[in-house]
């Protein structure tokens, strides 16, 4: 599903009979208008200046809400708190095992993998991830 715009998805979340609350708007515009992978205490923080009854617990509610409904994709790198991409176009992840930054890269799809896969065990594959680990530019100048 290529990226939709934030009013794309508000109309199809009301044609789904979601209510569209200035709490949903701001979560999903803050999702699609940044680059990085923030987790659901980081877009708290940024958000809570303008929605100071908001609580964690709403965003959490409403990114469930967002990955269920296909416009948001969580990202569950080991014991780390969930990320979450509106960027939902294929691309891979390099991820920092120094500070955690997440960064996109695009690269063609490895299907062969994919099916390298399907025929090997039998699944009926239906995507994959890829991450690549290292050190991103701003930790190899620290070090």
């Amino acid at each position: 599903m290529a990226a939709a715009s934030v009013s794309q998805a508000l109309e199809q979340l009301k044609m789904n009979g979601v209510r569209m609350t200035p709490q949903r708007h701001a979560i999903l515009s803050y999702l699609m208008g940044v680059k990085s992978h923030p987790t659901a205490d980081e877009i708290y923080k940024a958000l809570s200046p303008n929605f100071p009854s908001m609580s964690v617990a709403t965003i959490y509610n409403n990114l469930r809400l967002f990955v269920d409904a296909g416009f948001v994709r969580e990202l569950t790198y080991g014991d780390d708190s969930s990320r979450f991409d509106a960027d939902l176009s294929d691309h891979y992840h390099a991820i920092c095992k120094h500070c955690g930054q997440i960064v996109d890269f695009h690269y063609p799809p490895l299907l062969d993998v994919e099916q390298a896969a399907s025929n090997i065990t039998g699944f009926v594959v239906e995507g994959h991830r890829m991450e690549i680990y290292g050190v991103c530019s701003d930790c190899s100048v620290k070090q």
